[in-house]
């Protein structure tokens, strides 16, 4: 049974697939139910693991996977389409990316540590989810005023940034806090 959040997450990374053939394809409303489907699985398999105890290294790694691959992946199919910029794009890949040099640098310099998304972090990621759906609610059949979208895409430039520079001074300050790193939060 304590398998079953890291089971959900699995479920969620193959969902994937099919959310970025709808998306290409352009059908918004059917990539629109599977990404609310991910999105509660997401809540749920959180919850179990919480709720029953079942926690663990694997679906600590898993759960975050599962969720950057299905933005990274709408991002990509939205950038594709032109819907949303493609800088926009390689700006959060390059952020994912350097989080996780960053946290890789860290474990081979200082051992393993806790990864904890910070505030700004949790903020940024909640805005590129609802960009993704601003936009497929925008070209889907749910058409809004399309300033929102445009809004969106600010704002998630402005988070990506500020996110990218926190991740840096924290984990900087960490690395040169300590001569071993070790006993320090993010």
């Amino acid at each position: 049974m304590r398998h079953i959040p890291n089971i959900i997450s699995i479920l969620r990374i193959l969902l994937v697939i099919p959310v970025v053939i709808l998306l290409l394809d352009e059908r918004y409303g059917a990539a629109l139910l599977l990404f609310a489907i991910a999105g509660i699985s997401d809540g749920v398999d959180g919850f179990l693991a919480k709720r029953f105890g079942w926690q663990s290294r694997l679906g600590s790694i898993l759960d975050p996977l599962a969720d950057k691959l299905l933005l990274v992946c709408s991002f990509l199919s939205l950038a594709w389409l032109g819907l949303i910029p493609l800088a926009l794009v390689v700006a959060v890949m390059l952020r994912d990316l350097m989080i996780v040099l960053g946290a890789i640098a860290l474990h081979y310099r200082y051992g393993r540590f806790e990864m904890q998304p910070t505030r700004v972090s949790k903020v940024n990621t909640f805005f590129q989810i609802v960009l993704v759906l601003a936009v497929v609610f925008h070209y889907g059949e749910f058409a809004h005023i399309p300033w929102i979208v445009d809004a969106l895409v600010y704002i998630v430039w402005a988070t990506t940034l500020i996110s990218g520079a926190n991740y840096v001074w924290i984990w900087g300050r960490r690395a040169l806090a300590t001569p071993d790193g070790k006993g320090r939060g993010q």
